[in-house]
């Protein structure tokens, strides 16, 4: 095996993923719904499609929107407590038939879990049966030579949930000063209060 040659296929299949996805007017629903908000945004999802969930709300945070992650497993034991009236929550799951996060969607609805944004890749799923706007991450062939690793469906998720996060952003006005007021520290904090970094 060529490791450059294989590395490079990897990253090709991975852009040609992201390049798939048909950008509809869901895509502009799911950014409004953030934005009008009256109660949380959250933001869930398990296993590696949690940790693009868990940076989509960390992403929020640094870019004017105010979000948390909830752990899907976690609500099961008493977290579900965090989702509330009038919350938005977005849900990152390939399948769309992730049970810990079918679970605590259908009950979070029963708390008053208002809009639920699913962003899923099969046709048919709950998670497409709950949402109030699905983001479609289209047919998805994994980079892993088994065809088993989630890999090429991280890179859809997480390039979704930046153009959200970012589209979302512009629209709400954010600018240099008010990033750099949510993350003053480090390298961006400096490079946000100044252009001489």
């Amino acid at each position: 095996m060529d490791i450059r040659q294989r590395i490079a296929e990897v990253m090709r299949q991975e852009a040609a993923a992201i390049a798939s996805v048909k950008v509809t007017d869901a895509f502009a629903d799911a950014v409004l719904a953030l934005r009008d908000c009256t109660g949380k945004v959250l933001t869930t999802g398990m296993g590696k499609a949690g940790h693009i969930a868990r940076k989509f709300a960390a992403t929020l945070c640094s870019t004017g929107t105010p979000a948390a992650f909830i752990h899907p497993g976690e609500a099961a034991h008493g977290d579900l407590g965090l989702i509330g009236r009038d919350d938005c929550i977005t849900a990152f799951s390939n399948s769309g038939q992730t049970t810990e996060v079918i679970e605590m969607l259908e009950l979070g609805r029963h708390l008053g879990l208002k809009t639920i944004i699913g962003i899923t890749s099969h046709p048919q799923s709950r998670l497409r049966e709950l949402s109030d706007v699905i983001l479609d991450m289209g047919e998805i062939r994994e980079a892993c030579p088994l065809g088993l690793t989630p890999s090429s469906s991280i890179a859809v998720m997480l390039a979704i949930s930046d153009g959200l996060a970012l589209a979302l952003m512009e629209l709400k006005g954010i600018t240099r000063h008010d990033y750099g007021l949510r993350h003053h520290g480090g390298y961006l904090g400096r490079k946000a209060r100044t252009d001489n970094v």
